[in-house]
């Protein structure tokens, strides 16, 4: 029963898709019960200075990753969804040292420590490019989101935030992008760094000229609009 649960985890985390059977085996000795928690939406998993060694993958839930900066104003990092991987270990870190990690909705988190993942990586080399891959194009995702939150204006911020938002857990509807997450102008303000007020504002200037349809807790863009205003 215990081989058959790790199974079924094992198969909704991306990064161990189409291992060599050989590596999942050895990662299913080593899963347990007691790796995996459920934690509330707004709990915090980390802290600046209180990482944790080890390897934590999102099974259900979403999970943001924040700094703030010396005013207290949050922006956001990343937003991990089901099959995403965070953490470090001896041999790399996945760009989320520094940060603080909050729940978005009640999510499963599944845990490997740091001393059990290190021999495998060790002796499976795919596995290790797998792990460098991810943290490359981590990189890349959050330079490019630090550029465009520091060099554009409140509206450029909201829309491009927005964007990758509707890409990410976006579902097309009728031209448009609906953002599959509940966001309250509040958690948008605290992802891009701004006041509820000014991103509330914002909002209401891009609904009037078509770009947005919003209502409580959701976002619909206008895909032609928004390629139009963001290039």
């Amino acid at each position: 029963m215990k081989q058959d649960k790790n199974k079924t985890l094992l198969s909704r985390i991306k990064i161990f898709e189409s291992l060599p059977a050989e590596v999942i085996h050895e990662l299913e000795q080593i899963s347990n019960e007691s790796s995996i928690i459920t934690l509330p939406k707004n709990s915090i998993i980390q802290t600046p200075g209180s990482e944790r060694k080890g390897l934590f993958f999102v099974m259900t839930g979403k999970l943001r990753f924040y700094k703030t900066n010396p005013a207290g104003k949050q922006y956001t990092v990343c937003i991990l969804s089901e099959g995403g991987v965070f953490g470090e270990s001896e041999s790399f870190s996945l760009a989320t040292d520094g940060t603080y990690v909050e729940t978005m909705e009640e999510s499963l988190i599944y845990s490997i420590p740091a001393e059990q993942i290190e021999p495998l990586l060790s002796k499976h080399p795919e596995l290790t490019l797998r792990f460098l891959s991810e943290m490359s194009k981590r990189l890349k995702i959050q330079d490019e989101l630090v550029e465009k939150m520091v060099f554009r204006d409140l509206r450029g911020k909201v829309l491009y935030f927005l964007n990758r938002l509707s890409i990410k857990f976006g579902v097309e509807e009728n031209g448009y992008r609906k953002i599959d997450i509940p966001l309250t102008h509040q958690e948008l303000a605290n992802m891009i760094g701004a006041t509820r007020e000014a991103v509330s504002l914002t909002l209401q200037e891009l609904t009037n000229e078509g770009i947005l349809i919003t209502s409580r807790k959701m976002v619909m863009i206008h895909i032609q609009k928004l390629t139009e205003e963001l290039s």
